[in-house]
């Protein structure tokens, strides 16, 4: 053991002490918290009878009456009789009962602070209990949900307990809003719940007792809010009580990243190219890299290569300003953003971030500032535009403007410190209400990465074995392949190369189809925003995008054919061939739109929702060929 280890070791050993000495003088501050709520959940068990002699008449009238009343009580003077009755309500209501835990979670939710809540405990149903008591001051409450999904689930799910109440229920998803209204019956949707939302406007769901919505929702409308010029356009009210549900991943891990409104900026896609290829002349020693703060600076070596190269007296001068920024852009993409790691290039040159925590392609985000465009440049593909930002916030600056702020999650107790630091936000850890049977093990640690990637394989082939399914997640595209070199260095003897070979290929043909379906979603959803805007297409675009149908819908049928039909019969480069068209053809009207946004032909909201569509067809193609590929056993450019 090194001396460096070895103290490191002391230190946290004499931490443990303190904290163990703490403990003994002062007591548990958890357990202290427990039993202070406990007492509170005596007083709410007491009133319990009274609530359930009461018809569902005589419920409503109370709650009316402990609303009233708040205008010589506070809210936590009435609390136990509004959980009580909110309780009781929801037993009768959604059938079912809170808890006494789930007391104790709405009860630390109420106090704005962060309810660590084991999986499976209805973290949904706790939040029922702060949000009915907050939501009778009339200032509204918002509910944060991870996705626009949950945000209908939950919204009408637990409308029906709010209605029964008297409180109005807004939600806010990507491209829709809509009002929990027990006499509206939209026979369309497939979810009877979900059937109960009356599409109404972003104003009338934030006017509604409580929101349901994403925190990128609620962030844009508050972004956007703040460019109008006219009070009356304003969509949210004040800021005053939000429940952010998964809150270590809002608050913590999405801390930092910006909610970004941008437009279209004048800037020559010409200089990123030439100075990506100015970058690309320089040697390690010309710049210095800081992985852990993803910096790069620029060496004395490196500043006079640049100026040799660019032929100038000296780089940081007023005027050479926007060739700062343009060095330092394809500095950060050469260095710090890696191929098939940070972000992938698509066949036809189109640069997609690839999500940090999930692995995930992110398509249509992009990095701002310039940086997307000097990875294009970098990777030799097509430069788009550059946007400039007109307003933005980060999540971490956003949901402090909360005058009271709480969450709920599984995992909080690990980053305790940085919610009380960042936040001011005390974390409780809430009791399961029965003992958790679970066996969580030890971590496991390697000394080398190989080692580590060998033994996940080798886990994952003893699971399949005992036939239990398998869901691996890692960081990058890159570890998810070296996962995947491994789980084929395991597998089972007996499967042939071919077979193996047989097998990617299916698996391959399954993605390209549910992403078919992704697209085909994403076209609707455009058509979706754009019915509900202002804009309206022109009949040259309908005619241009039924144009784009009409190739996309042969290159369907063309693979439909390869699907069904033995190899043989099929004349795989008939797709090939349309997918060229429908990239020519995209390409076309993407050049055309450009020229009659300038020319003010129809607006730029009309021309991206346009542009938007086609694009989805042109991925469309690609997904085809994909899967025309897997099937047929070749590639395009060997056909």
């Amino acid at each position: 053991m090194s001396k460096k280890t070895a103290k490191k070791k002391n230190v946290m050993v004499e931490e443990n002490k303190v904290d163990k000495l703490l403990t003994t003088v002062f007591g548990d501050p958890q357990k202290k918290i427990l039993r202070r709520l406990q007492r509170k959940v005596d007083e709410i068990n007491d009133l319990s009878e009274k609530y359930e002699k009461m018809s569902d008449e005589k419920l409503k009238e109370t709650f009316e009456k402990l609303k009233k009343s708040l205008s010589k009580k506070d809210l936590d003077d009435i609390l136990p009789d509004v959980f009580a009755l909110v309780r009781e309500a929801s037993t009768r209501v959604l059938g079912m009962r809170h808890f006494d835990v789930q007391l104790i979670g709405g009860m630390v939710l109420h106090e704005g602070k962060v309810a660590e809540m084991k999986t499976g405990e209805g973290k949904t149903l706790v939040a029922t209990l702060p949000v009915s008591l907050n939501a009778m001051e009339g200032k509204g409450v918002h509910v944060v949900t991870v996705n626009d999904y949950l945000a209908q689930r939950d919204a009408s799910w637990m409308g029906k307990l709010y209605d029964f109440l008297g409180l109005s229920v807004g939600v806010i998803i990507n491209d829709a809003s809509f009002i929990f209204d027990p006499e509206y019956d939209n026979e369309e949707h497939e979810d009877e719940n979900m059937r109960k939302l009356r599409p109404a406007t972003r104003k009338e769901a934030y006017a509604a007792d409580i929101t349901y919505g994403t925190n990128n929702e609620f962030g844009f409308d508050y972004l956007r809010d703040n460019m109008v010029n006219e009070v009356d356009l304003l969509r949210q009210r004040e800021l005053n009580f939000a429940i952010v549900d998964e809150v270590d991943s809002i608050l913590i891990d999405e801390a930092r990243t910006p909610l970004i409104i941008s437009a279209p900026a004048a800037e020559n896609p010409e200089s990123y190219i030439q100075f990506a290829q100015v970058i690309s002349q320089l040697s390690k020693d010309d710049y210095e890299v800081d992985e852990k703060r993803r910096s790069v600076a620029l060496t004395e070596s490196g500043i006079d290569k640049i100026e040799k190269l660019l032929n100038m007296k000296n780089l940081y001068t007023p005027e050479h300003s926007r060739a700062v920024y343009h060095v330092e852009q394809a500095l950060r993409a050469e260095t710090l953003f890696k191929r098939d790691k940070d972000y992938v290039v698509t066949n036809d040159g189109e640069v997609i971030i690839v999500d940090e925590h999930t692995g995930r392609l992110m398509n249509g985000r992009r990095y701002n500032e310039g940086l997307h465009q000097a990875i294009e440049a970098k990777e030799k593909v097509p430069v788009l535009q550059e946007s400039m930002t007109l307003a933005t916030i980060s999540f971490q600056n956003f949901f402090r403007l909360y005058n009271k702020l709480s969450g709920m999650t599984g995992t909080a107790f690990t980053e305790a410190e940085e919610f009380q630091q960042i936040y001011s936000l005390e974390v409780v850890q809430i009791p399961s209400n029965k003992p958790v049977i679970r066996d969580d093990k030890e971590d496991l640690i390697f000394k080398t990465e190989k080692a580590k990637l060998k033994a996940v394989a080798e886990a994952i082939k003893e699971y399949h074995a005992q036939g239990r399914p398998v869901l691996v997640g890692s960081g990058s595209i890159e570890k998810n392949e070296q996962i995947a070199k491994y789980l084929d260095q395991v597998s089972d003897a007996h499967l042939s190369d071919d077979t193996k070979e047989k097998v990617r290929d299916m698996l391959r043909e399954i993605a390209e189809i549910e992403s078919i379906g992704d697209s085909c979603f994403n076209i609707a959803r455009t058509i979706s925003r754009l019915r509900s805007s202002k804009e309206e297409f022109t009949e040259n675009q309908y005619d241009n995008i039924k144009h784009m149908f009409e190739l996309t819908d042969d290159a369907l049928s063309q693979m439909s054919v390869v699907l069904i039909k033995h190899k043989r019969e099929v004349d795989v480069n008939r797709t090939f061939a349309i997918e060229s068209d429908i990239n020519n053809y995209r390409a076309l009207l993407r050049t055309q739109n450009i020229n009659d946004i300038n020319e003010h032909k129809y607006s730029y909201t009309a021309g991206t929702l346009y542009m938007d569509i086609i694009q989805e067809c042109e991925k469309l193609g690609d997904y085809i060929v994909n899967v025309v590929e897997a099937r047929m056993g070749v590639r395009q450019q060997d056909a």
